[in-house]
């Protein structure tokens, strides 16, 4: 009988203990319940007004405006250097001088040629010589004395004959001789008035272009031989030495004004039809960070061309180089603002979508999304202005944190 109590009252426990349990289990599942939440975790963005500027990132070079190089006329010596690379010129001052030996001796030779070419000329222009001139004189006075003594013979005769005294043939021998008398006067004549003929008369003119050409040639020689600064300016290239050997079109320095500067401007292909007139430029040098130069869009590219691997049209602007520290030929940073806008409302781009080509936002309205279509005006590199479409301080969505898509009406919460 006591055995028996004991079984019941292990039972009466063993079923309490059960019971306890299922209600633990059913109140941790109903709390498990109670607490699901659906909502997609989410990071947000708040519509603010700011400033926002649309730009064109690229890279382009300096170049100078106002340059001068001077180049070896002909192959020679470098005789003197009064410069070096970096000198500040002023203009007219002696920069450098080559060997001028040669170039002497050759204006000399050319300046001969010139003499004798006037000369010639002279020569053609007078008829002749001095002494054939006097000569030829001579030579027309005897055969007019020769003339006209045979034609008063011939008078005296044609008389005699009139008499009978002479006879026919007397006088057509006189006859003959007053012919070849007359004959030699107008060749004497012909003589002093077209001595020379036309391709003789070419010749010589064809000589003294010739000479003057070559003298011309000299002179220009020897006044590149002597190098001065044409304004003033920066030697910024002097590749050469007292002494060395030169060949003809080597370069033997560079100056330039350096108080403006050239930015000629790399713009890809894309971006070539957002460039305008005026545009503000900003030029940085990795060389001098922090630093920025100011300038303008001066011309607008007329043709795209191949640049290493990239289609490009280019652009140029003037920038103040007051201090000179941008150089020629170095590589610059080039910002082009295409527009600017201050106090605009603007949201992030990731928050931007597109259905169709129009931009929409997701709104977060108690704790859902709402699709909201938007207008927008100019981006930049992170930011968007919006024109219309939400108002300032509403909260946008930017993505979910569990990467799970965004939709109209999602249940959503902000973790950030």
């Amino acid at each position: 009988m006591v055995q028996n109590g004991r079984k019941s009252g292990f039972s009466a426990q063993r079923r309490w203990i059960l019971w306890a349990a299922g209600a633990v289990v059913a109140v941790v599942l109903l709390a498990s319940f109670a607490s699901r939440d659906d909502s997609v975790p989410i990071v947000t963005a708040t519509v603010r007004r700011g400033n926002i500027r649309s730009l064109i990132s690229t890279n382009g070079k300096i170049e100078p405006i106002n340059n001068f190089e001077a180049h070896a006329p002909t192959g020679t010596v470098v005789k003197r250097v009064l410069a070096k690379e970096g000198d500040h010129v002023k203009q007219g001052q002696l920069l450098v001088e080559l060997d001028a030996a040669t170039a002497q001796s050759q204006a000399s030779r050319a300046l001969a040629q010139i003499r004798a070419s006037e000369a010639d000329v002279n020569s053609i222009e007078q008829g002749g010589t001095q002494e054939e001139l006097l000569t030829l004189r001579a030579q027309l006075v005897k055969a007019t004395a020769d003339r006209d003594a045979a034609q008063r013979n011939l008078d005296a005769l044609q008389k005699l004959q009139q008499t009978g005294a002479a006879s026919p043939g007397e006088v057509r021998a006189v006859q003959a001789q007053v012919a070849t008398a007359e004959a030699q006067v107008k060749l004497l004549q012909s003589k002093q008035s077209e001595r020379y003929s036309r391709p003789e008369i070419s010749s010589v003119q064809a000589k003294q272009s010739e000479a003057q050409s070559a003298y011309s040639a000299a002179e220009d020689v020897l006044r590149q031989l002597v190098i001065r600064a044409p304004f003033a300016g920066v030697v910024y290239s002097l590749p050469v030495r007292q002494g060395t050997y030169v060949n003809p079109g080597d370069l033997i320095l560079q100056e330039a004004d350096l108080s403006k500067v050239l930015v000629r401007a790399y713009v890809d292909e894309p971006d070539v039809a957002r460039l305008t007139p005026g545009q503000k430029i900003e030029v940085t040098w990795d060389a001098m960070p922090g630093r920025i130069w100011l300038g303008s869009v001066n011309s607008i590219p007329a043709s795209v061309k191949l640049h290493g691997t990239r289609n490009v049209g280019e652009t140029t602007c003037t920038v103040p180089n007051d201090d000179f520290k941008l150089l020629p030929n170095i590589n610059v940073g080039v910002t082009i603002v295409t527009a600017e806008h201050d106090h605009v409302l603007t949201v992030p781009r990731e928050a931007l979508h597109l259905d169709g080509g129009k931009p929409y936002v997701y709104l977060i309205t108690n704790n859902e999304l709402e699709h909201r279509n938007v207008e927008m005006a100019i981006s930049d590199l992170t930011q968007s202005e919006i024109t219309s479409g939400i108002p300032e301080g509403a909260k946008v969505a930017l993505g979910s944190v569990n990467s799970k898509p965004l939709r109209d009406h999602l249940p959503v919460k902000v973790v950030q």
